[in-house]
This record gives structure tokens, C-alpha cells and sequence, in this order.
């Protein structure tokens, strides 16, 4: 394997010309299947007119599918905070010790009966904090740096409210999928676990006497998974971490792309052929020190400016209500980018987390519900609010019009169109000279940190649909690592477009799941606050 690596990085090297030829194919295969990747996002970002604006359907289901949840649960997202926090801390970690005579809820697995499964040597295989890291890592990737800037350019610093509100609102969604992945997860004979949506969709709403449906349902949500780990997981991020680095270090050759993929890929691979228990290894030590690099550059700046910080968040409040509605498209249209932006990030109510928060060692689901609902608050809250501010305080002296807007790009100072990525990528320069490069780094690690998590949720999905043997999962890695190269190599922008639309397809058919099965995760919930409240 590692010698067909080397010949490709040689090959790639030395025949710049076969890979230019190979560019024309790779626009007409663009343009073939662009029209169907429009289509395909057209219909899952399908509108209907709100207040003369038009609001994505799948949006609308997100808002109050999170709103009611918090409702019915008791504003559980606010109210059992601290209750999160002690849990990945491990100060309930005694009750799993208690509970070490209880057989978790699995089912046959490979013609394995239950009964056939030990005890209390397999309830997982990942403690708390990993299951969390492994989930964040997943949700906190571009959308933090380069969407929260499309959303502030668009919707003003009005949008930064509503993301905030989103990701609160979102936190309760979290709880409700990653307690119910938990509960209806399989665990065979040796400890693998296999768990998320695919599971309780089929197994729950089996119980409730639909199982037809929750099949059916199980089914497309695997599809949809398998193939957004492909493209936005995957593609998308080594193609927008390759841009930033060969733009940073003015790389040129055709090859270039090529090689930072196979770079990436190696990485990847490295530790996605290990398993879910080295995901969870890497992302442990991974996403603590990008949160740590990203968010101390951005706390330097907001503390450096200081004085600026209390008419940031001034215009935060008041243009999310008053907006100017001539550049803005007023309050309906700063509300709707903000909460479309924060849906990107977390993915709450997608049920993508709910993969890795199912393989947690845990007897109580319920517990990692609450450790779920801090991944929205860790994604949207603290890191795009941090954004957010950072690009506001950049622009107090209109450095470019909010509104002012051509195709997702804000106009800027010197005349020149830019967005995303490199509105924030200025905005760190501004302050911290040489900050870019900080910068590209938080880049390059939020997109392999995502690739890693989305291996394994793709894998899940994987499963699901074709077995568990051996050359099963490796059939899928090897699929997955060429992606990450050709994501690196070529812009296909029409299969990025319909992998990224796949990603909020999923809400579909997670969402019905969890309004028909949220009684189970109120049951679950009282049984874990007892045990916590006799502890």
C-alpha cells in the first residue's frame, strides 16, 4: 500500500501534464453533473414564503424541532448544564460501577445471541470526554471560520445573535439523538459497538409497532451518511485545507493538491484503520489543542480591542432585531442566517454526532445524552460567537459593507471581492500580524479532525447497509482515502454541493425518528437524575 502511495506522489510529481489533461475531464464531469446537484439542493433547501422571505423547509423542522424539545424537557440544555460537565468530568463515574451487573440493551449481532454478550466487559468503548472530542471534532470544522463570516456579511452582526439562539435551542436536539443512540446501539462479542440513527430508527420505531417504516427510514439515512462522509466530510475538507495551505506557501505545480492529499490521506489512515478507540485517541489530544490555538488568537484579539467589545455586542442585539433592512433584507432575513449557518456547524438534529456518542462506556443512555448537548454550546456558542466578534471588531471601521454581497463574497476596502474563510483570515491578520498563519493551521486541523469523525460515521452507515466482515470495512476506508486525495486534487464543485445538501438530508429522517421516540429519552432521563439524586 505504501509503496502505490509513493508511485502516485512520484507520478503526480513528475507528469504535471497528464494531471492538466486530467483537468479538463474532471470540468466535464463537473458540468455533467452539475444540474443534478443543483436539483438535489434545491430540493432539500426547498422554501416556502415566510414574512416575504423564503425559509428553508428543512430549517423550519430544525427550529421547532429543537424548540419543542427544550420545552418537554425542561429547558435541559440550560437547566442541566453543570449536571454535563460533572459527567464528563467522571463524577458519576461510580454509578457505572454500580451498574456493572446491568446488560446493556443490545441486540443479536452476527448471529451472536444476547444473552451470548458478557456483561460489564463491553459497554463501550470510549469513555465521556473521547465520545465528546470525537463528536466536536466532527461538528467544528470550516463552518466555524468560513460560514460565520458568509453569515455576518450577509445578515450583519444581527446574524450572531441568532446562531447563538440556534445553538442553545440545538443543544436539546443533541440531547435527544445522542441519549436514544445509546439505548438502541448494538454491542457484539467483542466489544465493537455499532450505534446512531441507522439503530434507533430501525429498533425504536420497531417497538412502537412501525417497523416498516423505521426500516425504511434506517436505509435512507445510511445512504444519505455514506454519502456525506464522501464529500462534505471528507472532500470538502482536504480541498479547502489543500487551498489554504498552497495559497499561504504560494505553492505551484499541478501536482501540488495531489501530494497535500496524499499527505492527508496517510494521516487519516494512519488512524481511521485503528478504529473508533484510535479516533478517539487522536481527537482527545486534537481538539483540545485547535480549540486552544483558535480560540486563544481570537480571545488576544478581542482583549486587544477591548474597548470596542461592548458596541459589538451592542450591534449584535440591536441589528438582530432592527436591522438596516435595505442591506440586511431585514429581521426575517438576519434571523434565517443565522440560524441556517448554526445548523451547518452543529448539525443538531442530523443525528450524525449520535454515531460516536453511541460507542461511549456507558450503562446509562441518559448520560450521554447530557454530554451530547454540550457540543452545540462548544461548536455555535463559544467558537462561531468568538468568530463572530473577531470579524465585527474587524470591520468598525467599514472596512466592508454588511449586505453588500455577490455570490457569498463581501466587498472589502481595496476593491477586491472576498469571503468566507479569508474575511476571517483578514480580520486575524488585521490584529495579529502573521496571524494567517495560525490560522491556516486551525484550518488544516479542523479539516482532518472532521475527515477522522466522518470516517467513522460513514463506516457506521457502511455497515449498516453491506455487513460487518472484515474487507466490508476496509472496502469503505480505501474508498474514503481516495477521496480525501481527489478532494485535495480537483474541485468538483457540483459532487461537493450535492454531498454537502446530503448532510441536512439526514435531518429528514433523524427528526421523524426523534418525534416519535422522545418518550423513551424521558424515561431514560428521570432513571439517570434518580440514580444521580441517591448517589
Amino acid at each position: 500500500m505504501a509503496r502505490i502511495l509513493l508511485c502516485s506522489v512520484l507520478f503526480f510529481i513528475n507528469s504535471p501534464q497528464v494531471f492538466s489533461q486530467t483537468k479538463g475531464l474532471d470540468e466535464k464531469i463537473n458540468e455533467a453533473f452539475m444540474p443534478f446537484a443543483v436539483w438535489w439542493e434545491n430540493l432539500i433547501l426547498s422554501e416556502i414564503p415566510i414574512f416575504g422571505h423564503g425559509i428553508p423547509v428543512v430549517l423550519i423542522i430544525l427550529i421547532v424541532g429543537a424548540l419543542f424539545f427544550t420545552l418537554y424537557f425542561g429547558f435541559v440544555n440550560i437547566r442541566h448544564f453543570p449536571t454535563a460537565i460533572q459527567v464528563v468530568r467522571g463524577k458519576y463515574d461510580v454509578l457505572e460501577k454500580s451498574a456493572s451487573q446491568i446488560k446493556p440493551q443490545v441486540y443479536e449481532v452476527d448471529g451472536d445471541l444476547v444473552d451470548t454478550i458478557k456483561d460489564e466487559a463491553h459497554l463501550g468503548e470510549v469513555n465521556h470526554f473521547q465520545a465528546l472530542a470525537t463528536a466536536v471534532s466532527g461538528t467544528v470544522g470550516l463552518g466555524n471560520i468560513a460560514m460565520v463570516a458568509v453569515a455576518i456579511s450577509i445578515g450583519g452582526p444581527g446574524a450572531t445573535f441568532w446562531m447563538i439562539l440556534a445553538g442553545l435551542l440545538g443543544m436539546s436536539s443533541k440531547f435527544v439523538e445522542c441519549t436514544l443512540g445509546v439505548k438502541y446501539r448494538d454491542i457484539d462479542n467483542i466489544g465493537n459497538v455499532y450505534g446512531g440513527p441507522m439503530y434507533y430508527l430501525s429498533k425504536g420505531l420497531k417497538e412502537n409497532g412501525l417497523a416498516r417504516l423505521g426500516k425504511v427510514l434506517a436505509v435512507v439515512f445510511a445512504v444519505l451518511c455514506v454519502g456525506a462522509s464522501f464529500g462534505g466530510g471528507n472532500a470538502f475538507q482536504s480541498n479547502q485545507a489543500a487551498a489554504q495551505i498552497i495559497e499561504r506557501f504560494g505553492l505551484s505545480g499541478e501536482a501540488s493538491g495531489s501530494i497535500i492529499g496524499l499527505v492527508f490521506a496517510l494521516l487519516a489512515g494512519i488512524v481511521i484503520i485503528g478504529g473508533i478507540k484510535r479516533i478517539a485517541k487522536v481527537t482527545e489530544k486534537v481538539v483540545p489543542f485547535m480549540a486552544i490555538l483558535y480560540v486563544g488568537a481570537a480571545l488576544f484579539i478581542i482583549f486587544s480591542k477591548i474597548e470596542w467589545v461592548d458596541d459589538a455586542f451592542t450591534a449584535i442585539f440591536t441589528d438582530a432585531f432592527t436591522p438596516k433592512a435595505t442591506i440586511t433584507g431585514g429581521f426575517v432575513g438576519v434571523l434565517v442566517q443565522g440560524f441556517r449557518r448554526a445548523a451547518f456547524s452543529n448539525e443538531a438534529g442530523a443525528g450524525s454526532a449520535a454515531i460516536a456518542h453511541s460507542a461511549v462506556n456507558t450503562a446509562f443512555p441518559a448520560s450521554e445524552g447530557l454530554v451530547g448537548l454540550l457540543e452545540p454550546f462548544i461548536d455555535t456558542v463559544l467558537i462561531c460567537t468568538m468568530t463572530a466578534v473577531v470579524i465585527i471588531l474587524f470591520n468598525m471601521d467599514g472596512v466592508f459593507v454588511y449586505g453588500d454581497v455577490l455570490n457569498g463574497q463581501a466587498l472589502l476596502a481595496d476593491g477586491s471581492r472576498l469571503g468566507g474563510v479569508n474575511i476571517t483570515s483578514l480580520a486575524f491578520e488585521s490584529s495579529i500580524p502573521g496571524s494567517s498563519y495560525v490560522l491556516m493551521l486551525a484550518v488544516c486541523l479542523f479539516a482532518f479532525s472532521t475527515i477522522l469523525s466522518w470516517s467513522y460515521y460513514g463506516l457506521q452507515a457502511w455497515k449498516y447497509l453491506f455487513g460487518r466482515g472484515k474487507w466490508i470495512d476496509l472496502s469503505y476506508k480505501v474508498i474514503f482515502l481516495l477521496f480525501t486525495v481527489l478532494g485535495a486534487a480537483i474541485t468538483l464543485d457540483a459532487v461537493i454541493k450535492f454531498s454537502d445538501a446530503m448532510i441536512l438530508a439526514l435531518v429528514f429522517p433523524n427528526m421523524i425518528g426523534l418525534l416519535i421516540l422522545f418518550p423513551k429519552v424521558k424515561q431514560e432521563f428521570k432513571k439517570y437524575l434518580k440514580l444521580i439524586r441517591t448517589k
